[in-house]
């Protein structure tokens, strides 16, 4: 009898897989919404209507500022250290489901601070609830530190010194989010600059809703190792040799792009363009409860619409770990599981061939 040939959606969900660009407070769904708002006896009404208008619209918004309106309204369910531990827990649960054994999660200390909650105690409930639950499903993560960078320097470097408080227990990036247009790089030179002399990974959003001079100024300016969207570089070719050239990694979130508006179709995104360029490219949900989908929702979207075979997938997957803020030693044995998932003959990252599948 001839073998069962697995279909692309079984055999992306069999590979473990890692998530890079994740937020925290965009990573709560529906239910659990309701949950809050339930248990607090207020913005129910608000909860309620907000989820049905995004089912409605297919999680799409008219742009990128109603959009972060949207994840306002989120945030500001989120009171109390207990309710960032419930919302951890759900997201590790939701990983394990999708078979993601490692995940960078940001978390958007930047709105901690514009809430005037305490930084060490949220941290320490979610860091709490990600161990607990992490050992219990097999997903271990670290935390990015995230910076609101429409309020300026100052907060960035506030939400800076939080980040190096928490290096020992698992923040190993700061981050820069937020509106690009109202807070560009040549701002936070000084704090990147400390951040990396600090020992932390630096990553910064760039070229989402702004051109590829973001992205280039995020690089040249900040030093930032990985690049949150990174869109506007297929609008420059001397934009795309710089990634290629120092080896900066793309968070592409083609769900996320398009249901802010940034693009018209998901056919839109340059993600083949990316790959056929050499550049280094991770696949990503964003805030997937926002949007309606999930890292492995997105590689199975990815598949279908730009007609991505195993080895493209297999690829994907690999620069994922590869970009991941790890030791060689831990990116490795990421590595050996995921070709030993796909079925290579070969578990030695130095050798792959991407064509080389037993099944």
């Amino acid at each position: 009898m001839p073998e069962t040939v697995p279909s692309v959606e079984a055999f992306i969900h069999h590979l473990p897989k890692v998530e890079l660009h994740l937020h925290l407070e965009g990573s709560v769904r529906p239910e659990t919404l309701l949950e809050l708002s339930r248990a607090k006896g207020r913005l129910q009404k608000e909860t309620e209507d907000w989820i049905s208008q995004r089912a409605r619209r297919g999680f799409r918004y008219s742009g990128f500022k109603e959009f972060l309106n949207a994840f306002k309204l989120v945030a500001l369910l989120l009171e109390t250290p207990s309710d960032y531990a419930l919302i951890t827990s759900r997201l590790m649960e939701w990983l394990a489901v999708q078979n993601v054994k490692y995940a960078e999660i940001t978390l958007s200390v930047g709105v901690l601070l514009w809430k005037k909650q305490s930084v060490p105690a949220v941290f320490e409930a979610v860091a709490h609830a990600a161990c607990e639950t992490g050992s219990r499903l097999g997903v271990r993560v670290n935390w990015i530190f995230d910076a609101v960078r429409q309020f300026g320097a100052g907060h960035a470097r506030a939400v800076l010194r939080w980040a190096v408080r928490f290096r020992s227990a698992g923040v190993v990036a700061f981050g820069l989010g937020g509106d690009e247009k109202g807070g560009p790089a040549d701002q936070f030179v000084a704090v990147y600059r400390e951040a990396r002399d600090f020992g932390l990974h630096v990553t910064a959003h760039a070229g989402e809703t702004a051109g590829p001079e973001s992205i280039r100024k995020s690089i040249e300016l900040l030093g930032a190792e990985r690049i949150g969207h990174g869109l506007a570089a297929a609008q420059d070719e001397s934009v795309m040799g710089l990634l290629r050239d120092r080896g900066v990694s793309l968070e592409v979130c083609p769900t996320s792009n398009v249901c802010t508006g940034v693009l018209p179709r998901l056919e839109d995104h340059p993600l083949p363009r990316f790959l056929r360029s050499g550049l280094i490219i991770t696949l990503n949900s964003d805030d997937p409860a926002m949007f309606g989908t999930s890292l492995e929702g997105e590689f199975v979207r990815a598949a279908r619409t730009f007609q991505l075979d195993e080895a493209d997938i297999l690829r994907l997957s690999e620069y994922g770990i590869r970009s991941a803020f790890l030791l060689e030693s831990e990116l490795e044995d990421y590595l050996v599981s995921l070709y030993r998932a796909a079925g290579l003959r070969t578990t030695h990252p130095e050798s792959t061939d991407y064509t080389d599948f037993t099944h």
